[in-house]
């Protein structure tokens, strides 16, 4: 089974991600590459600190997902 999504799936993802974040504050510099470093999280249920380094700096994705977690955006 792939879990890879496709380029279509991608823009899709990204419309429904993109409208529902808050209009103001600073934004994410990459999306996309955010939605796959919680998809890498979530299917190789690994720790946070153990996201490779390719997804940025693990803190910051971290923060970022808590950030949005808590304002309700995976609801």
């Amino acid at each position: 089974m792939s879990t890879k999504m496709t380029d279509g799936d991608w823009v899709v993802a990204l419309e429904v991600f993109r409208a529902s974040l808050p209009r103001r504050g600073d934004k994410g510099r990459n999306d996309r590459l955010f939605l796959e470093a919680l998809h890498y999280f979530a299917v190789h249920n690994i720790t946070w600190r153990a996201l490779p380094e390719r997804f940025g700096k693990w803190n910051s994705v971290w923060k970022r997902f808590d950030r949005l977690s808590k304002a309700g955006t995976f609801d």
